[in-house]
């Protein structure tokens, strides 16, 4: 769904998608993660691949029908929800976990990003 969710987001103006490098740069993805799940949404029917209309080497990632009416439906979700939890918290107590968002997501920015791919994730490293 984040993958989705990216797509329908920032899409071009022109409606073409976005590129497998774009996702990754805006997610902080690696492209090989990026592919795979492409390659798996594609499977589904909800995303579709198409050339640039300006470079056809490049290739977009464009959401289906099918897919632009999943994500709308989670995105109305997530709204209700969200209204449910607001109206639960009430509003000082909605506004205390705002300010306490916003500050996780300056902190978030303001942290680098772990590199990943540095890691040794095979399961043969020793832990401490």
């Amino acid at each position: 769904m984040t993958l989705m969710i990216c797509i329908r987001k920032h899409r071009h103006s022109n409606e073409q998608g976005l590129k497998v490098s774009e996702i990754g740069r805006i997610l902080g993805w690696a492209a090989p993660t990026v592919t795979q799940l492409v390659n798996s949404l594609e499977a589904k029917g909800m995303v579709e691949r198409r050339a640039d209309s300006e470079d056809r080497r490049a290739v977009r990632i464009q959401l289906t029908e099918r897919g632009k009416k999943v994500t709308r439906r989670v995105h109305a979700y997530m709204n209700e929800e969200l209204v449910k939890l607001v109206e639960y918290l009430g509003e000082e107590e909605s506004n205390q976990l705002c300010d306490l968002l916003l500050k996780v997501h300056a902190y978030a920015l303001s942290s680098p990003r772990p590199d990943f791919d540095r890691l040794q994730m095979n399961g043969d490293e020793n832990l401490d």
